[in-house]
């Protein structure tokens, strides 16, 4: 398997130190899911793990849930509920949806909101170490500290300011002792998820749940770090600055592996612009096969535009692919092998989507395995709700 790694700017080798390969996947923000962009990076994943494991490579797969996050407790001012209530509805339908995609579910799917003692043990670690600092209870991190901030985006330091101001951060907050320095520990307002914590009541900052919850469940340093390349300034790159910090491992993550933005009537599909394709309204006119074709015509990397017409040319394609399999046999063929390799050099699904077409045109017996690795079902039989679920290993985790 090679794959372009964001640090690093080239396509490289995954080369896993050890057994099973340690995948990192940012997770949903429940507040608004799970939109087509959602689905996007999910699928990909998806697959990247299919095509590992097929290839005989253990894998273990953590996806978070960031369910204590500024988003979620506006939102649930808005609709007149509670950050928790609104972030277990909201997970409970990603879930659904998700399994109804037919993407196996992740080995553990930690909440944030489960995470508070290590988070507060993270943070106390670089407050010791001099990482971090506390002002009227909030706990910063010192970008200071280290000489290589900026590293994985390779953006100026004003670029950053200026994109920090945008996703959320205050760089004029005058607690700061740099415009940089994002929050570790924060106060709560009133009506907020709170904790008891050595510097008072408070919630977590963002970027410290994903390196808590990354440091609990696959240690120091992962194979793969994968998520939305919306993400990568200020997430990603604080992810590092903070857990290089913490335990002195270089680098955090092997591969950075990001998914290209989804775009919708000329903006960037988000909950935030209110321009959200959903899928689970998709669903009710087109089958969870041929909105994967649609997502996987296009490689993981590539930033690209949803229109409708495109969903309605991959529902064509698959229900003409879908009639052609029935008459095929299904044994082994050299389609799959062609396939595997597509995908192995930088998951090439656009590529192993035409070897699978080539298949079941020419009646190879290999498309069959080359349907599972791209998670098509192309008319096998599709459990429902429940049995869906179970069969995916999907569960909510506040099940």
């Amino acid at each position: 398997m090679r794959l372009r790694n964001t640090e690093t700017n080239a396509v490289q080798p995954l080369e896993p130190h050890s057994e099973p390969v340690r995948l990192y996947v940012c997770g949903i923000t429940p507040y608004d899911t799970t939109h087509l962009g959602h689905a996007f990076t999910y699928v990909v994943f998806d697959v990247l793990v299919r095509v590992l494991r097929a290839a005989g490579q253990p894998v273990r797969y953590v996806q978070n849930v960031t369910d204590v996050d500024d988003d979620i407790i506006r939102r649930a001012r808005e609709l007149g509920t509670t950050w928790d209530h609104l972030a277990d509805k909201e997970t409970a339908l990603y879930v659904d949806d998700m399994a109804a995609l037919n993407v196996l579910a992740p080995d553990v799917f930690p909440r944030a909101s489960q995470t508070i003692p290590k988070i507060i043990a993270l943070i106390v670690r670089l407050e010791a170490q001099g990482h971090a600092y506390q002002r009227e209870g909030n706990v910063y991190f010192r970008v200071g500290s280290i000489a290589d901030y900026g590293r994985l985006s390779r953006l100026s330091l004003k670029e950053m300011i200026t994109l920090s101001a945008q996703r959320g951060a205050d760089p004029n907050d005058p607690r700061k002792q740099d415009p940089l320095d994002f929050v570790l520990w924060q106060v709560s307002a009133l009506g907020e998820p709170r904790w008891d914590s050595p510097w008072g009541v408070g919630r977590p900052g963002w970027h410290i749940e994903c390196s808590a919850m990354v440091l609990e469940h696959l240690g120091p340093q992962l194979d793969i770090h994968g998520g939305g390349a919306d993400l990568i300034y200020p997430h990603h790159e604080s992810e590092i600055a903070q857990s290089e910090s913490a335990t002195g491992v270089r680098p955090f993550a092997r591969i950075w592996a990001h998914v290209g933005m989804l775009r919708y009537q000329g903006e960037k599909m988000s909950k935030s612009l209110r321009n959200l394709v959903l899928v689970r309204d998709l669903l009710t006119r087109y089958d969870a096969d041929s909105i994967r074709v649609l997502l996987l015509r296009h490689h993981y990397r590539e930033p690209w535009e949803y229109t409708p017409d495109q969903l309605d040319e991959a529902a064509a394609w698959t229900a003409r692919l879908r009639a052609a399999a029935g008459g095929t046999r299904q044994d082994v063929g050299d389609s799959a092998f062609a396939a595997r390799a597509a995908l192995e050099n930088d998951l090439d699904t656009p590529g192993a989507l035409q070897v699978l077409e080539d298949a079941v045109d020419g009646g190879d017996g290999g498309w069959r395995a080359t349907a599972d690795l791209l998670g098509l079902r192309l008319g096998a039989r599709a459990a429902e709700g429940t049995e869906m679920k179970k069969a995916l290993g999907w569960r909510a985790p506040f099940s």
